[in-house]
């Protein structure tokens, strides 16, 4: 996944991650001990920046007890190094971006991206994502499938007439979209480019990609006897958790669980909160839909298309197949810097940005997918040359899996 593209998704991600667990959090929030946060450390030279990066991350990261790195062997070298270094060296700036490079590398957060603050370094060098290195080694990995893909291609080859497409522009620059309609006059059809589900649906001022999605709302109630549903997640760098309960909720009448989060609850490195669990709750008027579900999602499919991906295969109705490639990796929820839980992102004199998730997520199969990705039911890799001709291999798999 571009870095850039996947930045950009996760700060649209960041803004209300915090629902699983904030009102439990809230309300004990002054029992848990305070820390001396990064940002507040004096930090006049590399020895000082270390000291405050390194303690923030032991005091903030969510994923101590899973993570690969020893974070104590990462002071004992690094420490010594920092203090060589001239923080107002162009070159010594430049060779820290090196070693925060390296101490990161293996750490299991997928969302974790790293952004120095310095004019030493140039922009497109400030932005570190490990698992995004990660994933470009690995072996089949490809970047986004292209929007025009999605936007041009799908709806006149596969989509019956009447479809409906549109796409939103926010004024931060980034755009939504969205298409949708019906395959053989009774599969129903949605693929989106983010989680800005419920900004772009209850817009004040009409617009055409609120339009796709109160067609697809309204044809997932009215149609008669609809066979089946294709949700369409590929390449989406997730966003709103709230975003959760509109789609997935529209599918069921009863709240269900899906899983469970915890947070940081002190100090040390493993001290947690209890598991709390994180549930889908039905949305307005929602039945049970009991027909079958496809869910596609591929590697560059994250955050929230990855927890979406969870909660359609934790069905009460047990009818979601995910076909497509195992996600990204990412779905630890995030929420703002501020002092409402004892962990997550965090900033420091030296460093703009230190992006890491807020909350841990245990899946209801009592496995944590965070750096490993979920995996699909029916695997169908990327196909480019298939693309290329205007073929959906995994779309066509799709299809064929719901009874006519």
């Amino acid at each position: 996944m571009n870095s850039i593209y996947l930045f950009l998704y996760k700060n649209m991600f960041q803004l209300v991650l915090g629902i699983f667990v904030i009102s439990t959090v809230s309300s004990c929030r002054k029992e848990l001990p305070q820390i001396n946060q990064p940002e507040r450390y004096i930090t006049g030279n590399f020895s000082e920046a270390f000291e405050a990066y390194w303690n923030g991350m032991n005091n903030n990261y969510i994923f101590w007890d899973i993570d690969p790195t020893n974070w104590d062997d990462v002071y004992k070298k690094y420490k010594p190094l920092f203090a060589q270094l001239n923080i107002n060296d162009s070159t010594d700036v430049r060779k820290s971006y090196t070693y925060f490079k390296e101490m990161t590398s293996k750490l299991v957060d997928s969302h974790y991206a790293l952004q120095i603050n310095s004019g030493y370094v140039k922009d497109s060098a400030t932005y570190i994502s490990p698992s995004d290195l990660r994933h470009q080694k690995q072996p089949g990995y490809h970047g986004n499938i292209n929007p025009n893909f999605f936007y041009s291609t799908i709806p006149p080859k596969y989509l019956d007439p009447g479809y409906v497409k549109g796409f939103f522009n926010f004024a931060d620059g980034s755009q939504f979209f969205a298409i949708s309609g019906k395959i053989k006059n009774n599969i129903l059809y949605l693929h989106f480019n983010s989680f800005k589900l419920n900004t772009v649906f209850n817009a004040a001022t009409p617009n055409n990609a609120q339009k796709v999605l109160k067609y697809y709302f309204d044809q997932l109630k009215t149609t008669p006897n609809l066979k089946g549903l294709i949700l369409d997640v590929r390449s989406n760098g997730g966003g709103a958790l709230a975003d959760l309960d509109l789609l997935v909720g529209s599918l069921t009448d009863k709240a269900y669980v899906i899983g469970a989060t915890r947070a940081k609850g002190g100090m040390g490195r493993l001290d947690y909160t209890p598991w709390i669990p994180a549930s889908v709750h039905p949305a307005k008027d929602a039945k049970t839909f009991t027909a079958p579900i496809v869910v596609l999602a591929d590697l560059n499919s994250v955050s929230m298309a990855e927890m979406t991906t969870m909660a359609l295969k934790a069905l009460p109705a047990n009818n979601a197949t995910f076909v497509g490639e195992r996600t990204w990796g990412g779905n630890g929820p995030l929420y703002g810097n501020d002092d409402v839980f004892n962990g997550g992102q965090f900033t420091t004199s030296f460093l703009k940005l230190v992006y890491t998730s807020t909350l841990m997520m245990r899946y209801k199969d009592g496995k944590i997918y965070e750096g490993i990705g979920f995996p699909p039911d029916i695997e169908v890799k990327y196909n480019k040359a298939a693309l290329d001709a205007g073929t959906d291999p995994q779309l066509e798999k799709a299809i064929s899996l719901i009874p006519q």
